[in-house]
Parts: C-alpha cells; sequence; structure tokens
C-alpha cells in the first residue's frame, strides 16, 4: 500500500508553496509527477479464500484419450484428464533438467498439477502402463507459461496439496487463525495446532507405498500421519488463508521427508525457515517438531538449513 503524501496535517514547520508549480520555480527544478512505491500487504480474508481451479476449455490440447487444459497456466497450474481404459497412468512435467512424476488416478475428469517451476517452458506428458514400470508415451506437448505471479502455483490446491471449500481443515484454519491479526499470526497458530494435534503413525510409516497421497481431512480427523500428511494439513490450511506455502519433498540425511515453506509479505520466501519463536525463525518441520516435543536439541537440528536438500515442491 503506497503511502499518500499530500499539503494537508503535521508538515513539521516552515512555510509551503501554494502549489508544486511554485515549488519547482522556486527551486529552479524540472516539474516531475513521481509515484510512491507499492508495499505488498497481506490482506486476511474473512474465514478462508479458496482458490477453485477450472477447467474453463479456452486453451485445450488433446490426443486419444489424453486432454490437458491449460487455460489457466498463468495461475501455476494444469489440468490433465484421461478417458482411456488402461489401468495405471502416469504424467511427467518437465522445466529444465527437473521432471515431476504423478500417477493419474481420475478416469474421465480431470486432475490438478501445479506448475512449480516458476514461469518458462513446460513439457507435459502422459504415458500409458504396458507392463510393470514399462509405459509408452501417449502424449506430450511443450507449454509456454507466464504466470501471474510467483506465488500463483503456491496459493491453489493440487493432487498432493488437496482441499476444498468444504473441507474440514478449511474450516479448522479459519477457526485457528481467527484470533491472529497478521500473517505471521496465522502461520504461527496454524503451525502450533498441527503439531500439537498431530501424532507420528509409525505403522503407516512402514507400510506406505509408492503413489501415496494425502488426504488432509483424514489426517485432520484422526490426528496422525506421516510427514507427508503433517506438511499437506500444514500447507492447505495455510492456503485457505492466503499465504503462499509450499509442500516440500526431499532429503533430510538419508531419509527421504517433507517439509514446508511458506511467504510472508514484507520479508519473501523464508526457504528454510518457518518455526517463529518471538524473535527467531527455524526450519518448518512440523513432524519433527511434534515428534521431538519441540526440545532444543530438535529446534536446533531443523533450524539448520544444512540438514535439508529440497528436491521437488508442490
Amino acid at each position: 500500500m503506497a503511502a499518500a503524501f499530500g499539503t494537508g496535517g503535521c508538515s513539521g514547520g516552515g512555510s509551503q508553496p501554494e502549489s508544486v508549480e511554485a515549488a519547482a520555480a522556486e527551486t529552479g527544478g524540472q516539474l516531475a509527477v513521481i509515484e510512491d512505491g507499492m508495499v505488498p500487504l497481506y490482506s486476511k480474508p474473512q474465514g478462508s479464500l479458496v482458490r477453485v481451479p477450472t477447467a474453463s476449455g479456452s486453451v485445450t490440447y488433446a490426443n486419444g484419450p489424453v486432454t490437458v487444459d491449460a487455460s489457466n497456466t498463468q495461475n501455476g497450474y494444469v489440468m490433465v484428464k484421461y478417458s482411456g481404459s488402461v489401468g495405471k497412468i502416469k504424467v511427467q512435467i518437465t522445466k529444465g533438467d527437473l521432471t515431476y512424476t504423478y500417477d493419474l488416478n481420475a478416469r474421465s475428469a480431470y486432475e490438478v498439477f501445479p506448475l512449480s517451476e516458476g514461469s518458462g517452458t513446460y513439457s507435459v506428458k502422459v504415458f500409458e502402463q504396458v507392463q510393470g514400470t514399462s509405459y509408452s508415451q501417449a502424449f506430450s506437448q511443450n507449454i509456454d507459461v507466464s504466470l501471474a505471479s510467483q506465488y500463483e502455483p503456491f496459493l491453489y490446491p493440487n493432487q498432493y496439496v488437496n482441499f476444498s471449500e468444504g473441507s474440514a481443515a478449511v474450516q479448522k484454519a479459519a477457526e485457528v487463525a481467527a484470533g491472529a491479526t497478521d500473517a505471521i499470526g496465522v502461520v504461527n497458530n496454524v503451525y502450533n495446532y498441527v503439531i500439537n494435534n498431530t501424532t507420528y503413525d509409525t505403522a503407516k510409516a512402514a507400510s506406505v507405498q509408492s503413489g501415496y497421497l494425502p488426504s488432509v481431512d483424514q489426517t485432520l480427523s484422526s490426528g496422525t500421519g506421516i510427514c507427508f500428511d503433517y506438511a499437506a494439513l500444514m500447507v492447505s490450511m495455510l492456503r485457505s488463508q492466503d499465504i503462499p506455502s509450499k509442500l516440500v519433498i526431499g532429503y533430510t540425511g538419508s531419509v527421504y521427508h517433507a517439509w514446508v515453506n511458506v511467504y510472508i509479505d514484507g520479508v519473501g520466501w523464508l526457504d528454510n525457515y518457518i518455526y517463529f519463536d518471538g524473535t527467531n525463525w527455524s526450519l518448518a518441520d512440523p513432524t519433527f517438531a511434534s515428534t521431538g516435543g519441540q526440545s532444543d536439541s530438535i529446534k536446533q537440528y531443523i533450524g539448520n538449513g544444512a540438514n535439508y536438500q529440497q528436491k521437488y515442491c508442490y
């Protein structure tokens, strides 16, 4: 929000020229109009603000059973639909040398996939399973993407961060955020709610299979989950409060892990930080913070970004 400077109010003393033209004449300078810079400010929603991905059909690409709707790439997502009969379908979205691989689970209905790597050219490919890990390419399309802002992919729901206006997680986010006055307060409230009301499910961690997708409402109702569930729940809650957030997948040591990054107006992307103790930020690892009871040793570990290596973000 730009500051407004006028002729009224406290001037600090001294006589004032009657007009900007007179001021220019007095100083012998050139008259110019210089706009004040805009400062982005977080506007806390009343309740929730859930963005709904849509396949509006204005830009589509199709080949056989595959349709890709790219009507809203400026908002950081594409939607893919498969109407064939092959049992297992993979979607690959590539930008540069980084490829995201997803299972496409729906049939004859669109699923949402984020464009997480910023503006530029993406390759979208769809593969049909032949046998085992052997797949045949059924579709390929390059799509030029110009994001409306760098935050767009991290405000919408997608396959990994899956929530809607009716989600219990969205309602809970509005409830726990109600007492906060700014973005930092919302982040703090959501973070503390998740780590204090969710316990780590060791049995699930030992049995989880490839292709697993979090259900944020199930995590909320059961009060249990693995790191993927913790991160998805927290990110869903923050996005529904209009706070750009990333579900990050990568490594801590040799362990494949999930954690959270968040954007705060006036601070920027807290790429390795989110826990705020009133003075300092620490890495947003809700799983470790919860299971470690927020001990000093756990805080020191998750506060050291060198312990984490990001691979993907959703």
